[in-house]
């Protein structure tokens, strides 16, 4: 799952069940969302950027599909506004390698800086140099400890965290004919962006589909649990209609878990693109849909949020780009929709 950090994983477990009812995505402060298409360089403003030989570092936290998207629709934006990007690097979910990350890429003193923080701490000493010498700080997802908008940060663009659960929702809901019975994963820490999807698919659940019941509820924190966690709930549900996986790591395990049942009855919906998951749902599996976001358009709002403030103009704190519902009719659409790439050969051949 590619926000979960170090951190979000050793938080103390999380009782989802007493969050209030969201209705739609806030931030990590309780910022209010603006959707990420407000937020764009405007044809009178493209030539006075391409005239400021601004450049810029891509300091991610790992390497991935979702990282390789981002990097791609935030180099477009930049391309096409002149701004040359000096530096990409991965941490490898490694907070001290990304604070020398970040140490390095100063020497080439950019004039905006993309980021994941890998932890809130680490992350808000190590970005202190560049809040210094007035570079440009955009974050994705994650914000550092006691940084505040507009001071020391342009904005933070990340998933419509309540569409992204409601989609899973209705998606869930579809495939099992509006009735039956759901277990439901949560991650069982505290951490707002895995909080709001898994909410938002309980409270949709529960506000728009009367014929349907959450029986079992577990959460988790170990991807590796998964399996064990669905067979428990099959044991004391064996007619379970479908399941919520807060994300397709551990989705993984709860399908290998109704295999091993000989289960083909119980759907399952969770979130984020996975070949393993979504060549299940190719094939007429258990899986119903995956609920993606739209990476490249992520990148795209992190990188003009960014020239926006250079501008000294206006930039809303919380940006959110929309999300999609995969299914196995729109996989290839859906694919390129979100990473803006095709979808592996696997998914497009299978039988």
């Amino acid at each position: 799952m590619k926000y979960i950090t170090k951190t979000c994983l050793s938080a103390a477990a999380f009782a989802l069940a007493t969050l209030p009812a969201l209705a739609q995505t806030t931030g990590p402060q309780g910022e209010t969302a603006t959707p990420s298409n407000v937020v764009a360089v405007s044809d009178a403003n493209v030539e006075a950027v391409r005239a400021g030989n601004h450049t810029a570092a891509l300091l991610w936290h790992d390497q991935s599909d979702f990282v390789n998207a981002v990097t791609a629709g935030a180099t477009a934006e930049f391309e096409r506004l002149n701004i040359k990007v000096v530096a990409t690097t991965s941490a490898g979910f490694d907070a001290a390698k990304q604070r020398s990350d970040i140490e390095t890429v100063l020497v080439k003193k950019p004039s905006i800086i993309l980021s994941l923080p890998l932890d809130p701490v680490t992350s808000a000493a190590a970005f202190e140099e560049a809040k210094a010498e007035g570079i440009k700080l955009v974050f994705l997802s994650n914000l550092p400890s006691g940084y505040e908008h507009p001071a020391d940060y342009a904005a933070i663009v990340t998933d419509d965290l309540f569409q992204m659960g409601k989609q899973a929702a209705d998606a869930l809901a579809k495939s099992m004919g509006g009735k039956g019975t759901v277990g439901w994963i949560y991650h069982d820490a505290s951490y707002y962006v895995t909080n709001q999807r898994d909410n938002a698919f309980k409270t949709t659940i529960e506000n728009d589909y009367p014929n349907i019941s959450i029986v079992a509820e577990q959460g988790i924190t170990d991807p590796a649990r998964a399996e064990e966690i669905a067979n428990a709930m099959l044991l004391r549900n064996p007619d379970l209609g479908g399941i919520y996986v807060t994300w397709a790591g551990p989705a993984e395990g709860v399908l290998a878990a109704l295999r091993a049942n000989g289960n083909k009855t119980t759907k399952i919906v969770t979130l984020d693109l996975s070949e393993p998951v979504a060549l299940d749902m190719v094939r007429g599996g258990n899986v119903a849909a995956i609920i993606a976001d739209e990476a490249y358009e992520l990148g795209r709002a992190m990188a003009a949020a960014a020239v926006l403030d250079l501008l000294d103009q206006d930039v809303p704190p919380f940006v959110v780009a929309p999300a999609v519902t995969v299914t196995a009719d729109n996989v290839v659409e859906g694919w390129m929709q979100s990473l803006h790439i095709a979808a592996p050969t696997s998914l497009t051949t299978s039988n």
